[in-house]
């Protein structure tokens, strides 16, 4: 494959990128196919709290009964649970996270698109709630209420069915072959394909209904049941081919059948039955709570290196405890975490001194999973409510309207000014601008479907403008340094190749320290900071990659002999251009 080749392969592949990138930032739909567009429907930019409107919560935490080295894992447990309770209000997106103010703990909630503060405010004030509760199933006897019933469509069939099977037996009445008809329409599959037989059977083998008919009637061998006899399987028709063994049909004597053994066969037409119902547990109260539980931590099994978990109560706990496992031995008891189970161990002994353990096939990191929610409920956090902010949904359309006028026309002006400066260099890289804005939108809407959602605020919408004059500034300088080489003296495309080759360290050091930047941002900030830090650091990788990338393989595949005809048009003065391929110097 030549070189050219190579190089309008990779101009038409940035062409493509360019067109998935549009697709998916369009902000109005396209013409696609069906299955894309709705692909495509279901990403859209997360907007953050200033943009959209919603409630931002600001709580103390207090910590001061907690061991100082507990505090940790007790506030990412507060963070866990106030997240399941958000999560559970239906609230896209929140953002929960802790800080440290001076020398006090605070935690953050926000809520984009929440309209009714006091309700957020009432869900999330309460503190875990642990519980331990008995679990009882269900006796058959009430059960017996809840039987669900047979659709109107399989009551029919079931109709329909009897019917064959009393057609089916008339016919047999009437003189026709039992064995063709049991293969022909027996839905029996052990029996259908011997035509129904079912072999030498002692009394119990079959269901009760059947069994009467074999042992404790009247029938004689080679005789045909006249009646047609329904089970829990369906309608059978039943004939006895014959006996042996010594016994007799006396209902009332189980010895004298006990040697009996008969010989028959069937014609089965199943019948539809009404699904089993599903007995489900009640769980009662039984004066456990998390305010008994002292610790619970992850530890190994002596024997076998499995993980488990430790639990151990305080006195009082102990106390309920030995009586809750001396009741309940063999039984289930259920552990809640704000009204939610997350686990169900089964009692196998009484326990006296307070102290259990929690076995199962758990993994290390199920193990401490379960440790951290038992812990939450062991160990709560009182929260109070130290500051909140409401805002508008009107307010924040206003502020999002101005701020994506404010990055088109700083857009527009880098554009406008690179083309006038460095005239069709410049217009290149407002070409690539142009790709890196809507590779940017494509991120953030992508982002949706991954657990790295990114949620777009004002602060983020400034570091995206930022970040679009980060991106300008890194062909700035490989066009400077491009005209240098020209005034050298080489030849259009070798001054633009050695133009990138001497400003790739200059924009290599700058955007680490950039990169650098922004990752302290995101580790130490929170709320806008963070928002900032995040949208900065994609666009400055994302810059990186457009303007050194994407320009230099748009400008390889345009720039020919054409353009050496017309350097002024370019970037310079056509005086000041050496027209030969070697390194000469400039033109007076």
């Amino acid at each position: 494959m030549s070189i050219r080749r190579k190089i309008w392969i990779k101009f038409f592949l940035v062409v493509l990128l360019f067109a998935a990138a549009a697709l998916v930032a369009s902000p109005k739909p396209v013409s696609r196919p069906a299955w894309l567009g709705n692909f495509l429907e279901k990403m859209k930019i997360n907007l953050g709290l200033d943009l959209q409107g919603g409630i931002h919560l600001i709580y103390r935490v207090d910590t001061s009964a907690v061991e100082s080295e507990k505090v940790g894992d007790a506030l990412s447990g507060l963070q866990d649970v106030i997240e399941r309770r958000v999560n559970a209000f239906g609230v896209a997106e929140p953002l929960i996270e802790t800080s440290k103010s001076g020398g006090e703990q605070r935690l953050i909630v926000e809520l984009a698109g929440v309209k009714d503060i006091e309700k957020a405010k009432e869900m999330i004030k309460e503190t875990p709630f642990l519980e331990f509760k008995k679990m009882e199933m269900p006796t058959e006897e009430a059960d017996g209420a809840d039987k669900v019933e047979l659709s109107p469509e399989d009551e029919q069939y079931n109709i329909q069915q009897k019917q064959k099977a009393e057609s089916l037996l008339k016919q047999i009445q009437g003189g026709a072959d039992f064995s063709e008809l049991a293969k022909l329409d027996s839905e029996d599959p052990g029996s259908k394909d011997k035509g129904g037989d079912l072999g030498f059977v002692k009394k119990g083998t079959f269901v009760p209904e059947f069994d009467k008919v074999l042992f404790e009637g009247d029938l004689q061998p080679e005789q045909v049941y006249p009646q047609v006899v329904e089970s829990q399987f369906g309608y059978h028709i039943i004939k006895l081919l014959e006996t042996r063994g010594e016994g007799d049909n006396r209902p009332s004597s189980a010895e004298a059948t006990a040697g009996k053994e008969v010989h028959s066969q069937h014609i089965l037409l199943a019948k539809k039955t009404p699904p089993p119902v599903q007995q489900m547990p009640t769980f009662i109260e039984t004066g456990l709570t998390g305010k008994n539980l002292k610790r619970a931590d992850a530890q190994f099994t002596s024997q076998t290196g499995k993980p488990e978990v430790g639990i151990e109560f305080d006195g009082e706990g102990a106390k309920l405890f030995a009586e809750l496992t001396k009741q309940n031995i063999g039984q289930q008891i259920a552990i809640f975490l704000d009204g939610e189970v997350i686990s169900a161990p089964t009692v196998q002994a009484e326990i006296t001194d307070g102290k259990a353990v929690i076995t199962g096939n758990f993994t290390l990191e199920e193990c401490k999973k379960l440790v951290q929610r038992l812990n939450e409920g062991a160990l709560p956090l009182p929260i109070t409510l130290i500051g909140q902010q409401s805002v508008e949904a009107s307010l924040g359309k206003a502020s999002l309207a101005k701020s994506l006028k404010a990055g088109v026309i700083g857009i527009a002006l880098v554009m406008v000014f690179v083309v006038i400066y460095y005239r069709f260099l410049g217009f290149v890289a407002s070409i690539a601008l142009v790709i890196y804005s809507a590779l940017m939108v494509a991120l953030f809407k992508m982002s949706t479907g991954t657990p790295w959602s990114i949620t777009l605020t004002l602060a983020g919408i400034a570091g995206f403008i930022l970040s679009v004059g980060m991106a300008v500034d890194a062909n700035i300088l490989i066009f400077e340094r491009t005209k240098e080489e020209i005034r050298k003296g080489r030849s259009l495309k070798g001054a633009i190749d050695e133009g990138f080759h001497r400003a790739w360290p200059s924009i290599r050091d700058s955007n680490i320290s950039s990169i650098i930047t922004s990752l302290i941002l995101i580790w130490f900030g929170t709320g806008f900071v963070k928002g900032f830090a995040v949208t900065l650091l994609l666009g400055v990788l994302l810059s990186m990659f457009t303007a050194i990338v994407l320009v230099r393989v748009i400008l390889t595949a345009i720039i020919g002999d054409w353009a050496e005809r017309m350097p002024g048009f370019i970037i310079a003065e056509k005086g000041k251009i050496n027209f030969d391929n070697g390194e000469g110097g400039t033109n007076s």
